[in-house]
This record gives C-alpha cells, structure tokens and sequence, in this order.
C-alpha cells in the first residue's frame, strides 16, 4: 500500500506562485508514474501534469509553460511547481501514483485547495 500526503496549498493573486507537494509512504519501490490532477468547482478532474520514475514528464496544455513537475526519488515526493497562476487554476489539486507492476492500481492523496483571485 501507498500513502499520499498533499501539501503547499494556499490563496494567491493571478500571476503568482505556489509549490505544490506530495509525499508517498509505504511500499515506495511500487510506484512508478506520479501525478497531478485539477478539480475546479463543479468539474470533473483532469490530468495537467505527470512524471515517471525516470523522470519523463508531461504536461496538459493548459498549463505548458507555467507549470513544472518534478521528482525526488531520495525523499520520495513529487512537487509541482505553478507559476503564472489564473484564477481558473482554482479548485482541489491532487495527487496520484500508479503502481508499476498493477498499473490499474492508482493510489491517491486527500487533496489540496488552491484559489486564484484575480
């Protein structure tokens, strides 16, 4: 089993910044791509930004050049950096893993709230 634990969530003006966090306990050598998700209010969640365990990553075009994921393996987190926010980055942001041997076993952190005011 996996634990995800999100944090760096806050209130910032557009055109700010916040780092986001995630670190994972438990059966850490299980995992292999990390994400993050965006829930804006009343929407369904969507993939913005991955990273696999050998640090390939990909981004939704949303957030293509705003955003930046990232990987320490040592610590076991992963980090998204978000610059250039806008108020449509509001909403829950979570976190996930997939396990590389079961990669239809994703596990899941409890979320964290961003808002964006304009």
């Amino acid at each position: 089993q996996v634990q995800l634990a999100e944090s760096g969530g806050g209130s910032v003006r557009a055109g700010g910044s916040l780092r986001l966090s995630c670190a994972a306990r438990g059966s850490i050598s299980s995992i292999n791509t990390m994400g993050w998700y965006h829930q804006a209010p009343g929407k369904q969640r969507e993939l913005v930004a991955t990273i696999t365990s050998g640090g390939v990553t990909s981004y939704a075009d949303s957030v293509k050049g705003r955003f930046t994921i990232s990987r320490d393996n040592t610590e076991n987190t992963a980090y998204l950096q978000m610059n250039s926010l806008k108020p449509e980055d509001t909403g829950v942001w979570y976190c996930n893993a997939v396990n590389r041997w079961q990669p239809r076993v994703v596990y899941w952190g409890q979320g964290t709230q961003v808002t964006v005011s304009s």
